[in-house]
């Protein structure tokens, strides 16, 4: 007899894995995971390439419907109670981070999440930009404790 409550207990951890498989996919198919497209997305003022404004309007539509959903729920698709709504104050440690982020990110062509994907290439360049951002933030959170 097959044990309806098996892996149950795994629910989050099944939704986040697909959840990251396809975040990873549409990164790899828009071509987000190459730096010199990004880099082609800042440069408004050269031969600028728009489509990352695209997969960016793309993400909001979809964000925006699962949201909207989401809001009209109890609870989250794993049964466990919705997270507190974040408080949306502008601190100095938010105008620090976004900051350091955007330099980062035109520096490099690498944002966060297409360069933990990038790792599975094993180049160089998103090893060494990973290990630079976890330095960064581990730099960041001994600057700026959380209250």
């Amino acid at each position: 007899m097959i044990d309806r409550n098996w892996g149950k207990e795994y629910i989050g951890e099944m939704v986040a894995f697909c959840a990251g498989l396809v975040f990873a996919l549409g990164l790899g198919i828009s071509g987000m995971l190459r730096p010199g497209k990004v880099i082609a997305f800042l440069d408004i003022f050269g031969d600028w390439d728009y489509s990352l404004a695209l997969v960016m309007i793309g993400a909001i539509l979809v964000a925006f419907v699962g949201l909207s959903w989401a809001h009209q729920q109890d609870h989250a698709l794993n049964g466990a109670a919705f997270p507190p709504e974040p408080r949306s104050q502008i601190s100095k440690r938010l105008i620090v981070g976004a900051v350091l982020f955007g330099c980062g990110w035109g520096l490099s062509g690498f944002c966060p999440g297409p360069a933990v994907v990038s790792l599975v290439t094993l180049s160089l360049k998103p090893i060494v930009f990973v290990l630079a951002m976890l330095i960064g933030m581990v730099v960041i959170d001994l600057a700026f404790p959380k209250k």
